[in-house]
């Protein structure tokens, strides 16, 4: 909590250690004095400049590997919303007053967002620890062979805990894509229901290690006046997620064609899951659009309630019939379900928690925004509604959570 009287400029250039605020496009902001002493560098020369155009790396070292590395570490912090730590690094420094002459340095970075209301990171604040003296202090006392020995194997050993570290985050990012397509290959191409129209969104999270097991899917039954639609979120990430998305959406679809309505659906769902390592605490949302009798009825399996825009903006939240998740009752019940009325032109929507949620908001907050926008946008056809609501929810920074979006116009 803020104190009363307190000046927060001066207590951040009175800081002991160097630290600097970037923008989220890695912009100088703002730098303390012990981080200008540090660089060698004026507040001119630094604030509203680019990073790497204040610090270029060292062109006459082919190995260098320091600005590769800090780039990768603050977009990952933009990405992600969280800190980084990062190892030892040799970042080489052009010596002001000299053009074209290169001091050897070494540092330690730490990188921490600093995060808006809405849980988006507007800016970075990169905290700096030079070592260079350090090394070259310990190369120089008696006994100064052994120590340089050792300093060069610990600067050998953070460089190859770096370069692993890569790899393994190359190795999340293909199986971030592999899960990707796997997804698309399983979900249904929306196709027109009868007289009406409907439109899918499906967009993954920013960052290597978000990939989740979102789902939807259209079950249309034309001979019994009616047609299923459903969502669903499978709690885990990567290819196990998007696997076990794969068989629950089928088996949801299956159920749908035989069951008498959404809750029993949801039940012979729930029985399935229990079957399907990973399936567990894994949310859905069933809605039954009746063509004839113009009813939808609906269940929830611990997911957010669908929106209802009726033709006068009026939005409507079906949630008069949640349960909890798959699997997180040990004996089998009934689950609820409830009906309401619709006219012709109203609008639909499904979606996934990554859609309204937001780092420290309350769930409302989101839902408000998204009955907001659907209102306002709910004479355009289901495809421009989807991107309009697409536009207004997701934050600057990206989506943190897998979405999917389901509008439909009745």
């Amino acid at each position: 909590m803020n104190g009363p009287g307190i000046d927060y400029q001066a207590v951040f250039q009175a800081l002991p250690g160097a630290v600097a605020l970037l923008t989220s496009d890695l912009v100088y902001a703002d730098a303390n004095e012990a981080f200008l002493s540090m660089a060698g560098r004026t507040r001119e020369q630094v604030v509203g400049r680019y990073l790497f155009d204040v610090f270029p790396e060292n062109p006459g070292d082919p190995a260098a590997t320091g600005m590769r590395n800090l780039y990768t570490s603050l977009r990952r912090v933009v990405a992600t919303g969280e800190r980084d730590t990062m190892a030892l690094q040799r970042y080489d420094v052009e010596d002001p007053d000299r053009p074209g002459v290169w001091q050897e340095r070494y540092w330690s970075p730490v990188n921490v967002p600093v995060l808006a209301l809405d849980g988006t990171v507007t800016l970075l604040l990169h905290r700096v620890e030079e070592v260079t003296e350090l090394i070259k202090a310990r190369g120089g006392r008696a006994g100064g062979d052994r120590a340089q020995v050792l300093e060069a194997e610990l600067y050998t050993r953070a460089r190859e805990l770096q370069e692993v570290n890569e790899r393994l985050r190359k190795a999340h990012a293909r199986e971030r894509e592999v899960a990707l397509h796997l997804q698309q290959a399983m979900l249904p191409v929306p196709r027109r229901l009868g007289h009406h129209r409907a439109a899918v969104r499906y967009r993954p999270a920013v960052g290597a290690l978000n990939v989740c097991g979102d789902w939807y899917d259209f079950v249309d039954m034309p001979e019994a006046g009616r047609t299923a639609v459903a969502v669903g979120d499978v709690v885990g990430h990567g290819l196990r997620a998007a696997g076990v998305m794969g068989q629950l959406r089928s088996a949801l679809s299956a159920a749908s064609h035989v069951a008498a309505g959404p809750a029993q659906a949801l039940e012979v769902l729930g029985l399935y899951a229990r079957s399907v390592e990973g399936a567990e605490s894994t949310t859905a949302v069933s809605v039954f659009v009746d063509w004839n009798s113009l009813i939808l009825t609906y269940s929830s399996a611990g997911h957010l309630p669908p929106a209802l825009c009726h033709p006068d903006g009026t939005v409507v939240f079906l949630d008069q019939a949640t349960d909890p998740p798959l699997g997180a009752r040990p004996e089998h019940v009934p689950r609820p379900q409830a009906q309401t009325v619709f006219t012709d032109g109203c609008v639909l929507v499904l979606y996934t928690d990554g859609l309204v949620e937001r780092r420290g908001e309350d769930i409302d907050t989101g839902l408000t925004r998204l009955a907001d926008s659907l209102a306002r946008h709910r004479a355009a056809d289901p495809d421009a509604l989807g991107d309009a609501l697409l536009a207004d929810l997701i934050p600057p920074a990206g989506l943190t959570d897998d979405t999917a979006l389901i509008v439909m116009r009745l």
